[in-house]
Formats: structure tokens, sequence, C-alpha cells
């Protein structure tokens, strides 16, 4: 895989209006290779002039006579297609610059391309089967509805699924009609920057996506405050989460989706196989490096089965390959930069501190890169830090519990709701328990079980709104009623 280790990187300027373009004022902002600590490249830093530009351009492929606006939505969905036949073409590639930004196994990026032409694909079949209804309405009135794009989009994206969230964002917004300028995560800008290429040869009319790499607090405000802007759709942290809905509140009352935080717990019952249970409590927590906002971060495990779990859990960590992301057997690549790494560390000192048992890890490992060793803690309480913050690394948390009734009101003592899961098999518990908890997914016997059909999103402090299926189209349409006296 040496030559996949080193990518060509054929865009580093801003995407505007099927151009690539230098940043008004010139400015650029190093992209670091988390493995090694080095910088890989200088891409265009976007400011607000830069964010003026491309939501105007944005802002003219969604009026009303345009290119865009007029084509058939048969048609757009064959644009979405060919750009997920695009990707798919060049998925090596595509893997590589995300291996390489963000540090993540070769392997798992080129999972996430597959993932990604998938939702394209699946989103690029819902373009012209999106309808109104007609209304029984009172009187004589012939009622109908309609459903309609919401406008510029502002999109943006986080750093732990680079390439595949671009797809969760660009597939709905492009499949109900919206034009879109995303703002990629400051560490990973390589890969969206690359598709805006492909969306261009897969003849996506100007000004229908635009990429604008940046800051958050000036390129992602300045998109967040723009009047022209429609709607928001943002992943990542709920502080983040929070300062957007204040901006909104105070701009122009435009649309919000939020994908946020989590912390969330797996329940694992006595009558559940241990090394199954095992298995799947693993890559719930440690998948991405534990770089996954629905990361199965608390694992409940029930008192008849508790140390054997924590024997085997421990085991399974050690087992861990961390190491080069373009190594074939590597497991595990780096944290994504300096800051991630120390608060990982932060919050793993605090465990120890606090009393939780460290069974293995506890460390960062080597000198070069922000690679953190596996960490597994036994006999954590539900006061601890470690088990209140999201600590968005390889760090397992195993909790002890006795009875159903606890370990749903444990579960549920937390400000997030995005995900929760449960290992039983007792479809009556399975059930109680999917029931209770107060979370936007819920996987029984299995773990992050996500397609393009399936619905995702979270309760209370994990955002509002829906990715993926058909809910996740729904975020990207207004509903018009029209009344018709007859």
């Amino acid at each position: 895989m040496a030559h996949r280790s080193n990518p060509t990187i054929k865009y580093t300027k801003l995407f505007i209006n099927n151009e690539f373009v230098d940043a008004v004022d010139k400015k650029t902002f190093p992209v670091i290779n988390p493995a090694t600590g080095k910088k890989i490249v200088e891409v265009a830093e976007a400011n607000k002039e830069d964010v003026d530009k491309a939501v105007a351009a944005a802002k003219a492929a969604f009026e009303q006579n345009s290119e865009w606006r007029t084509m058939y939505a048969s048609s757009r969905g064959k644009l979405i297609g060919k750009l997920a036949d695009l990707i798919e073409r060049d998925q090596e590639y595509l893997a590589a610059l995300d291996a390489l930004d963000n540090g993540k196994p070769y392997k798992s990026a080129l999972v996430d391309v597959e993932f990604s032409v998938n939702v394209l694909k699946y989103y690029a079949g819902y373009c012209d089967k999106i309808h109104g209804s007609t209304v029984p309405s009172d009187g004589d009135f012939m009622t109908m509805t309609l459903k309609e794009p919401v406008g510029v989009v502002g999109q943006i994206i986080p750093w732990n699924y680079p390439l595949m969230l671009l797809a969760w964002k660009w597939a709905p917004a492009l499949a109900a009609g919206c034009t879109v300028v995303l703002k990629p995560a400051e560490q990973t800008p390589l890969s969206a920057l690359a598709v805006a290429a492909l969306a261009k040869e897969a003849g996506f009319p100007k000004g229908v996506v635009n990429v604008v790499p940046g800051y958050g607090p000036t390129t992602g405000g300045a998109l967040v405050k723009h009047p022209d802007v429609n709607k928001v759709a943002f992943t990542g942290s709920t502080e983040v989460g929070n300062k957007i809905m204040e901006e909104v509140g105070r701009s122009n009352l435009k649309r919000v989706s939020l994908e946020l935080g989590g912390k969330s717990p797996l329940v694992i019952f006595n009558d559940i196989d241990v090394d199954k249970a095992v298995e799947i409590a693993y890559g719930a927590c440690f998948a991405n490096h534990g770089q996954n906002c629905c990361a199965g971060s608390r694992t409940y495990v029930q008192s008849g089965i508790y140390n054997e779990f924590v024997k085997k859990a421990t085991q399974m960590a050690k087992q861990t390959k961390v190491g080069d992301p373009f190594a074939e057997d590597t497991d595990q690549g780096p944290q994504v930069n300096q800051e991630m790494l120390d608060k990982i560390l932060r919050l793993i000192e605090s465990g120890k501190k606090e009393g939780a048992n460290l069974q293995t890890g506890g460390s960062r490992k080597g000198k070069e890169g922000y690679f953190v060793e596996p960490t597994v803690f036994s006999d954590v309480r539900d006061d601890m830090t470690i088990a209140r913050e999201e600590i968005f690394g390889p760090v397992q948390s195993i909790f002890e519990f006795d009875t159903l009734e606890e370990v749903i009101k444990r579960a549920n003592d937390t400000s997030y709701g995005l995900a929760a899961g449960v290992l039983t098999n007792d479809i009556t518990t399975a059930l109680a328990y999917a029931k209770s908890v107060r979370a936007g997914s819920v996987w029984v016997n299995c773990y992050d079980a996500i397609s393009p059909q399936t619905p995702f999103g979270g309760f209370k402090q994990s955002g509002m709104g829906r990715e993926l299926g058909e809910e996740g189209l729904k975020e990207y349409l207004e509903l018009k009623t029209i009344s018709i006296k007859v």
C-alpha cells in the first residue's frame, strides 16, 4: 500500500461556482498528518468574503428559472447517481485522502467510501418520488400540498468521517433540490475538495455545490449568520450546536438540524454469550478509534457475568494493533490532532484519580503522532468524569448493574440521547429496554447498525432532526398548502 500512503494532493483551493479559487485574502492553513504530526499541505482558508461569494453562487443557482430549479427531478437523480459512480471509481484515492488527514485505517476509509456511495444512490432514487397530497378540506375548495426545497443550505461537518458525512449531508439536500455550501472540518478538508471536483465532472450546474474550508468560528460562523442561508445542517459537538442555535436566533431564524454529541449506554445481560458480548462491545466503543458520536462508551454489564466480561474485554483491547493507518494489519490509527490527544489523556487521568480500575492502556503510545493506547476501565461509577463527559477516544468504561429497572434509570441519567444498545436473549427484556431508554437509535444484539434507509439522530442534547432514510429528506423540504376555489 506504499503508493496509497502518499496520495497526490490535487485540490487545495476553495470550490465556488464550479471553480477552484484562492481565498480573497490569499490566506491558507496547514493540514496535519496525525500519524506524524507533520504538515501535509496548505489549504485555502475561507473568510467572510469568501463565504459571501459561495452563498451568492448557491443563491443564484437556486433562482426560480435556473438550470438547477428547472431540471427534471429524474434528471437530478441521474446527476446524483453519476456522482456516486465517480466516487466509486475513485474510491482508493478518496480513501487514501481520509486515511492521510484523519488517520483512520485505510481499510476503514474504504468502507466509508462504500457507505457514501450507497447513501448517494439511495437518495438519487428519491428525487422523483417527493410529492405532496390532496386534502379533503371544508368548503368549496380543492386543496393540495407541495413539498419544495428549503433553499440555500449551509452544511458543517466534523473530522471523524470526512467523506461519509459529506454524503449524509449532500445526498438528501441535492435530492430535495437545494443548493449547498459545505464547510469541511479544518483537520480533514482533502476528500471534500476532491469530491467537489467530481461534482463538476458529473455535470452539476454552477453554484449547486460549493466547498469552503476554514475554521469554525470564522468560516463556519459566517455561514451560520448569513442572511441568505435558509438552513444550517451541523454535525459536531453539543457546545457548538448551542452556539449555532444562538446565532440562528439572532439572524434570520433559518431552519436547523443538529447531530451532536453522545454518551451512549450499551447494556449487557447475564443470558447473553459473553464472547459475543465482548466482541460487540469492543466494536461499539473502539470503532474509528472511539471517535464516534454514538460510541457505546458506557458499557453496563450485569453482575452475573461482570468479572468474566471485564477479563475478556481487557484481553481483546490488548490485542488491538495500533499504528500506521496504511498498514494492512492496523486496527487503530492516531487520534485526529494534539487537542484531542490531550483531551483523551486528561479524561483518562481523571478516571485513575477518581477511583476507576485501569485494566489496560491509559497512556500515549509512542512519541510521534497522536496515538493513544486502547484503554479499559472497570468499576466505573456513574458520577465519575469518564462516565459523564464524551471522551471521543479509545476508552471503554465498564459498569456493573443488577436489575433491568436499575440500569434503565442509570442509562437515562445523561444529558445526551443519541444511541443505546442492549444485548440479551430475552425479547421481553430487550423490548422493555428499547421502549424505556431515551435515545434516537436503539440496537438490540448488535451495535451501530446504520444503513442509508435508517433514520439517525438524537434526543435531548444530542441534537434535533434526523439524517438518512425518508426522515433525512424531510429536513430539506418546506411544505406548501395550496387551496383553489371551485
